[in-house]
């Protein structure tokens, strides 16, 4: 995409005005959507985002800017415009790129290199919608998409690194709306993977369709939430969003380095329940957060974030990695050319336990289930936080019972670590996207079931 000469230069120049360190980004988005609604295709789209980032570091402080040119003199442009206040004599030089080639451990067949014709993926959501509503009379709306992106980088360096990336990701999102008299609720699911059309075509669209449905009309019975701490029993899947949001987000040096957060200096020691350990992996076979290189040209790595209960590690960048003093773990991340990278998750779950989710509900005399999680808001430094749960029911005397609504789960992530007793055997993941200063980026999160013995819910009643 751009001419290996042109980016020597373009490093050349920079490292003449003094940069301690030069970087390119080109990066090219090929994206396809098509979307159902009241039983008919409601939407197509398609398009291509092109464009080149131009990173200078001096010291420690970030120069960034980009462009939607490849030509030499735009490049250099751009160089000159961002070095302008911190122009100094050179120190460092340029060295012959040498071109690093990575493995994919990411197989796909189908992505937008070598497509299926819309006209054979269409049929898939109008499937969804007929058996959605074949399930009650009770279903008011049903609406079904699809979303597929290609992404080709190339990242040149003045370490000499040049090295290239393909990448396919895909979505589905599949909904309802359940009415009954006054009283409407919605069910929903949204997987996604590092992968082609294969990935939703291996899937059942009556599945899914009775999934959603069920959770849409089971709501409408729900009942209001009691209020007041107790201990709340979090299924597996995207109940890992609280980890995410409230610690994950709380172990990047983006907040460490800064230290705005509460765990920058607790490094090897116990800040969770000896039963959690974590992780964030960037390695995981076609999951939808994980990458062969990250956005800095980095080989992906697993990462311990906790064991047994301990601090273990932080995911850093290169600027996190130049601030803190630790290495790098692969995750400079970005949304596109039009960000600089920084520290941010890929694949981030709590590993298994061996505890049964029966076990846990079965200890708990009076407590909640929630079943599925929603989303809710983090305040950056502290992991303070507030969840609302999509689907829960209340836990008598050790038995699930009363589906009930307007739950939300209030508290801290580190506290909240320390209060988790059991670990589920039942690990599942789940697709997300996580916004931050680089953009917003694709995550996995994920967790077995897991038992909080004390946490406060906010309720309806």
């Amino acid at each position: 995409m751009l001419n290996s000469q042109t980016a020597k230069d373009v490093i050349d120049y920079a490292l003449i005005r003094g940069a301690d360190f030069a970087e390119l980004f080109v990066d090219k988005q090929t994206f396809e959507t098509f979307a159902m609604k009241s039983s008919q295709i409601d939407d197509v789209s398609s398009g291509i985002n092109f464009g080149i980032g131009v990173r200078l570091i001096y010291g420690t402080k970030v120069l960034y800017g980009y462009t939607n040119s490849t030509k030499k003199e735009d490049l250099i442009d751009i160089v000159k415009s961002l070095s302008a206040k911190d122009m100094r004599d050179p120190i460092n030089t340029m060295t012959s790129f040498d071109y690093m080639k990575y493995d994919d451990r990411h197989a796909v067949s189908n992505g937008l290199l070598n497509n299926v014709d819309l006209d054979k993926k269409i049929p898939f959501l109008l499937e969804i919608d007929k058996h959605t509503r074949a399930v009650s009379d009770k279903i008011q709306q049903v609406t079904a998409g699809v979303s597929q992106y290609l992404q080709e980088v190339e990242i040149y360096n003045s370490e000499g690194l040049q090295t290239s990336d393909t990448r396919n990701h895909i979505r589905l999102r599949a909904g309802t709306i359940a009415k009954d008299g006054s009283i409407q609720d919605s069910g929903s699911y949204s997987p996604g993977a590092m992968m082609g059309w294969d990935y939703i075509n291996a899937m059942d669209p009556k599945t899914i369709s009775e999934e959603i449905a069920r959770e849409a009309i089971t709501k409408l019975t729900a009942e209001a939430c009691p209020a007041g701490n107790m201990p709340v029993v979090i299924d597996n899947g995207f109940g890992g969003v609280i980890f995410h949001e409230a610690c994950g987000h709380l172990l990047e040096t983006t907040s460490v380095a800064k230290k705005a957060s509460v765990f920058h200096d607790k490094l090897g020691e116990m800040i969770a329940s000896s039963v959690v350990s974590a992780v964030d992996d960037g390695t995981l076979e076609n999951y939808w957060g994980s990458i062969n290189i990250d956005d800095e040209g980095m080989p992906a790595e697993k990462t311990q974030l906790i064991k047994d209960g301990k601090l273990t590690s932080f995911m850093v960048d290169r600027l996190g990695s130049m601030k803190t003093g630790y290495e790098r773990t692969g995750s400079g991340r970005r949304e596109s050319y039009k960000y600089a990278p920084t520290s941010r998750m890929r694949n981030t779950y709590i590993e298994a336990g061996d505890s049964k989710i029966e076990d846990m509900i079965g200890s708990v005399e009076n407590g909640l289930y929630c079943k599925k999680m929603g989303g809710g808001s983090v305040s950056p430094g502290t992991g303070e936080f507030n969840f609302a749960a999509q689907e829960c029911y209340l836990i008598e005397n050790g038995k699930v019972s009363t589906a009930v609504k307007g739950a939300t789960l209030i508290g801290s992530g580190p506290k909240s670590l320390k209060e988790i007793s059991m670990v589920g055997d039942n690990l599942d993941f789940a697709a997300g996207v996580c916004g931050s200063v680089s953009g917003g980026v694709l995550v996995t999160v994920g967790q077995p079931a897991i038992k909080v013995d004390n946490i406060l819910v906010g309720g309806g009643k």
